[in-house]
């Protein structure tokens, strides 16, 4: 049992004097006295005691950390460990211990207190980037994870980019708001490129143009994180991990990155389905129209029909060799807009390049060296029936004289289009006919005429159609 409880059990229930308890258990009679007067006593001391080591060492420990700044950076910063052996080539006598209970001091007096915040429906929404791993076609690569989190509600939307570049971080908003049905009245940023070109005095920031532009098209208020402050935005930033252990692990794997999104966006979704209703009220209102997200430039484009955008190589219509082209550049399309129309084609990395060949046609039909060259290729590009008959025409001629086949079947590609040319094909490869036979133009049957213009004399007259077989008499000497 407690000595206390029992010293204050035989003097204040027994009726025991002081002087016998004292001697009985012990103690001295002012301890006694001083364990009648508190239930648990607490030892009081007169004055501070004196630290004779850290009156000579605490000025000079305290300098050197203020001072550490100046001479430390990144990763190379100064330990409780280092700032003892400083300590020790100066000449000062200090066990490491003090060292460390006054760094630990030091740094908990300059500790940021946090403050509990609060959030209205519909108030605000934070934004960031989050780097992660997928599995494309057996392919593991890096890939970013944008999210917006509604922090009333905390709900969420995601979705997942090849780069982590204006046109992604745009397009995101424009997904995201579709998503929620509604703009939230403010935003919450890191102080990142695509948004932000220079930090100015306080919470002012200079926009970059085409988030000003998203800004102003859905009304909404951008705010930002103080610089090189990494919790200011805590809410998506524990969640942006969150996910990244509860939806991506294990790494997802598909044959697109597309497929990946939509999977891991339907998943989410359903785990919090209707918690956004609450605030889609307080919301703002979304605009008739969304907001385009792709970024627009002008390319040349060379004698050889490509264009490099990136470090990647694009083809584009031969006919718009040696011309200007307008790029619409989006997260995972480019979209090049010609004389002579529009193409699509998919965006691609640095390095890489995105060839059609059905580009090349009308070229090619003058080039069959060239169509020998590009055929797998090619085909692969027009689709079947092409490939089905480049290599009939290459099992039956062998591919030299295939090649020059193939460009004639070329010509009437790029006179009538490839889907009329294609369904004359698979007719001609399914009756085993000739293919330029089977593509060439069709001689119209003559005309019929009618009796009034057919001449009285030949009116009834009925002559019978020739047969080969009628000649064998003529060759034998016969009569036919």
């Amino acid at each position: 049992m407690d000595q206390v409880h029992v010293v204050r059990h035989k003097v204040l229930v027994e009726g025991q004097s002081v002087r016998r308890v004292a001697l009985e258990m012990g103690f001295s009679r002012n301890t006694v006295r001083r364990y009648l007067t508190a239930a648990a006593p607490v030892r009081v001391e007169p004055e501070a005691r004196r630290r004779p080591t850290w009156a000579k060492v605490g000025a000079r420990l305290e300098a050197l950390l203020e001072e550490s700044p100046r001479w430390t950076g990144g990763k190379q910063q100064l330990t409780a460990t280092r700032l003892h052996q400083l300590l020790a080539e100066e000449g000062y006598v200090v066990g490491v211990t003090l060292v460390k209970e006054a760094v630990a001091e030091w740094k908990r007096r300059r500790r940021e207190v946090f403050v509990p915040l609060e959030y209205a429906p519909g108030e605000l929404a934070e934004v960031d980037f989050f780097e992660v791993l997928v599995e494309i076609n057996g392919a593991r690569r890096k890939a970013w994870m944008f999210v917006m989190r509604m922090m009333a509600s905390g709900t969420d939307f995601v979705c997942l980019y090849d780069r982590q570049d204006q046109a992604s971080f745009l397009d995101g908003h424009v997904r995201a708001f579709a998503f929620f049905g509604a703009v939230p009245q403010r935003i919450a940023y890191d102080n990142l490129k695509a948004a932000v070109t220079r930090v100015l005095v306080g919470s002012e920031r200079d926009l970059a143009a085409r988030f000003r532009a998203l800004v102003s098209h859905y009304l909404f208020e951008a705010v930002f994180c103080r610089p090189r402050t990494g919790h200011d935005k805590g809410g998506v930033e524990a969640r942006g991990k969150a996910i990244r252990w509860q939806h991506l692990v294990p790494i997802p794997r598909g044959e697109q990155l597309a497929t990946i999104r939509a999977d891991l966006l339907a998943r989410i979704a359903k785990q919090q389905a209707g918690k956004l209703d609450a605030e889609r009220g307080r919301m703002l209102p979304l605009p008739e129209h969304p907001f385009d997200a792709r970024r627009t430039c002008t390319l040349g484009v060379s004698t050889r029909s490509l264009v490099v955008l990136e470090g990647a190589t694009y083809s584009v219509p031969c006919a718009w060799a040696g011309l200007d082209v307008v790029a619409h550049v989006g997260p995972d399309t480019v979209d090049f807009a010609g004389p002579t129309g529009v193409v699509a084609r998919r965006r691609a990395r640095f390095g890489e390049r995105v060839i059609d060949y059905t580009d090349y046609v009308a070229e090619l039909v003058n080039k069959p060296q060239a169509v020998r060259q590009v055929a797998a290729s090619l085909v692969r590009d027009l689709g079947e029936p092409f490939a089905s008959a480049w290599r009939a025409l290459v099992d039956a001629h062998g591919p030299k004289q295939a090649a020059r086949i193939f460009a004639k079947v070329l010509a009437h590609v790029e006179e009538r289009g490839a889907q009329a040319v294609g369904e004359r094909l698979s007719l001609a490869l399914k009756n085993d006919e000739p293919v330029l036979l089977a593509l060439a133009p069709q001689v119209p049957p003559p005309p019929a005429l009618g009796e009034e213009q057919i001449p009285a004399h030949l009116r009834g007259v009925d002559v019978e159609s020739g047969c080969a077989a009628d000649y064998d008499s003529l060759l034998a000497g016969g009569e036919a």
